[in-house]
C-alpha cells in the first residue's frame, strides 16, 4: 500500500501529482476514459460519467472484477462490477483510481486555461467559482462548458 493514498478530494494537487507517479509504478494496468461536452449534453453527467467508466475498463481488459465508486448502475453493462458509495474514502483502488483521474483531468484542464485564460481553470478545474461565473459573464461560452449546467443556462437566457 502507498503511504497517503486517501479520498483524493482530500488531497493538495502536489500530493495528488506525487501519489499518481507512485500508483503508476506499482497498478497492474491504468484505464483513462472521458466523455465529452456533447456527450454529456446527450446523456446527462451521470450516465456520461457511465460512459468514460466503460471506455477505461475496455482499455485494460480482460478483467475479472472492477470497483467504482457510487450508486449502483442500472442499465449500462460494466461488466462484473461493485459499486460502493462513498468508495474513493472507503476502498484503497478506488481512492488511487480516484487520484490518477484527478490528476488528469487538473492536467486537462491547465491545457485548456492555456486556450482559454480568462476562466481559470488552471485553479478551479471547471468549478462554477466566482472567478469563473464573472469570466463568464465577461467572456461568454466557450465550446467546452455545458449548456446544461444552471450558470450556463442562466447566460443563454440573459442573451436570448
Amino acid at each position: 500500500m502507498i503511504d497517503g493514498v486517501r479520498d483524493s478530494k482530500l488531497l493538495a494537487p502536489a500530493k495528488r501529482e506525487e501519489l499518481a507517479l507512485l500508483i503508476g509504478r506499482q497498478a497492474l494496468a491504468i484505464g483513462l476514459g472521458a466523455a465529452s461536452v456533447r456527450e454529456i449534453a446527450q446523456l446527462n453527467v451521470r450516465r456520461a460519467s457511465h460512459l468514460a467508466m466503460r471506455r477505461a475498463l475496455r482499455r485494460i481488459e480482460p478483467y475479472d472484477h472492477a470497483l467504482i465508486d457510487g450508486l449502483a448502475i442500472r442499465g449500462f453493462d460494466l461488466g462484473a462490477h461493485t459499486t460502493i458509495v462513498d468508495g474513493d474514502a472507503r476502498c484503497y483502488s478506488i481512492a488511487c483510481a480516484a487520484i490518477v483521474a484527478k490528476v488528469m483531468r487538473d492536467r486537462l484542464m491547465a491545457r485548456l486555461a492555456r486556450r482559454y485564460p480568462a476562466y481559470g481553470w488552471e485553479r478551479n478545474a471547471g468549478y462554477g467559482t466566482s472567478e469563473h461565473l464573472k469570466a463568464l459573464r465577461e467572456h461568454g461560452i466557450t465550446p467546452y462548458h455545458r449548456r446544461g449546467f444552471q450558470p450556463i443556462r442562466e447566460l443563454l437566457d440573459q442573451e436570448g
